[in-house]
């Protein structure tokens, strides 16, 4: 096992007790906050480490993207449970997550690559910022003139993110099987 996949596991290891501690502490939640970015630093560390020392396995790529949607699936349900993000959100940004996920896998078996689109990378760093915001809100933060805190905008901002790269893989995923056209209307 290299450096990389080891890293890996540690993210997936860090999970139970982000989740033990964002549910069991009163916010602004430090020690969640530091849990979460520590899993969060660890992504960057295991894909940064196996591309310089050319340590990419196909354990690593299969894990890591598991890795991270257990991240963040755990951190946003667990921020349902105590209050800080509606359920709906969740349901959208992790459904969206499953999706692609299940796209990725039929399209693997029919022999084509969806690699990770740039808007999803994006979303990826939405979904950090606005989790690490929502962990750390003290609940009555507002943001004058507005009726929402900064975490609840960028919670906003991961669903457009995660609602337009979601269409984004099923398009490109229609075009590579040549299905396009079945997606448009006939005469246009």
């Amino acid at each position: 096992m290299n450096l990389p996949n080891t890293l890996t596991l540690v993210r997936i290891f860090l999970v139970p007790f982000l989740v033990v501690f964002l549910i069991a502490n009163a916010p602004p939640n430090y020690p969640a906050a530091a849990i979460f970015l520590a899993a969060v630093l660890t992504d960057w560390l295991d894909g940064r480490i196996a591309r310089s020392r050319r340590q990419v396995t196909t354990l690593g790529q299969l894990l890591d993207p598991i890795a991270d949607k257990l991240l963040i699936a755990a951190a946003l349900i667990s921020l349902v449970e105590v209050g800080r993000v509606p359920a709906w959100v969740v349901t959208v940004i992790v459904g969206r997550d499953i999706a692609v996920t299940g796209l990725r896998g039929i399209a693997a078996s029919q022999g084509l690559i969806i690699a990770a689109s740039q808007l999803g990378k994006y979303k990826m760093v939405a979904e950090v910022i606005a989790v690490s915001l929502l962990i750390l809100d003290r609940g009555g933060s507002r943001l004058p003139g507005l009726p929402l805190s900064l975490g609840g905008i960028a919670i906003g901002a991961v669903v457009v993110f995660s609602s337009v790269s979601g269409i984004e893989y099923f398009v490109r995923f229609w075009r590579q099987l040549g299905l396009e056209g079945a997606i448009r209307p006939k005469g246009d």
